[in-house]
């Protein structure tokens, strides 16, 4: 073999060798997790059971809408029968209002959660846009007459339970990275939430 072409092959193999590392490093990095609300039915329509036949929704925003409602329901039920640690103060305005047949303001708080949690989890079409106050604003009766009483960590506590209980009625297993995800998204809410 002659010099020159023993140079060239030994150029060839350290140049090959060095592009192979540089692929290694410049490879895509493992697929992410999908979203939340990717996770939970995401950009799909599907017929809304609440509307005319033929009104879509999106099946994430659709899960989370179920999940509000349920744990609406949820409270209401633990208020209605006075059960320990219910959270009617906090809800005492809304209360009222849809005790006196009212449930204008209870339609747009399941609207407001829903947009909130779709929005904050992946759902990122015009139909997920929340604008409403933040969590702090929200949850402090002195800024938020909406709002009866500031809430403990016992109280949120109580909330995220209504929350996991309604999430596995609406089919997210307690025992996974869903729910974990879903409750991770609960707990970055605590601090502005909690303020007393």
């Amino acid at each position: 073999m002659t010099k020159f072409s023993k140079i060239a092959l030994c150029a060839l193999v350290i140049g090959a060798s060095v592009f192979t590392s540089c692929s290694k490093d410049n490879e895509d990095p493992a697929p992410a997790t999908p979203s939340i609300y990717a996770r939970l039915g995401g950009t799909t329509l599907v017929q809304d059971p609440d509307a005319a036949a033929g009104v879509m929704i999106e099946a994430g925003r659709l899960s989370y809408r179920k999940v509000v409602n349920t744990t609406v329901g949820l409270i209401v039920a633990d208020v209605q029968s006075n059960a320990p640690g219910n959270l009617s103060a906090h809800f005492a305005p809304l209360l009222g209002e849809v005790g006196a047949g009212n449930t204008t303001n209870l339609a747009e708080l399941v609207d407001n959660l829903t947009d909130f949690f779709s929005y904050n989890t992946g759902g990122t079409n015009a139909v997920n846009v929340y604008s409403g106050m933040s969590m702090a604003v929200a949850h402090n009766p002195a800024m938020n007459p909406r709002m009866g009483v500031k809430s403990t960590s016992a109280n949120y506590d109580k909330f995220e339970g209504y929350v996991g209980a309604a999430a596995v009625q609406n089919g997210v297993a307690a025992n996974t990275q869903l729910y974990a995800d879903v409750v991770a998204v609960l707990e970055s809410l605590r601090a502005p939430i909690v303020q007393q």
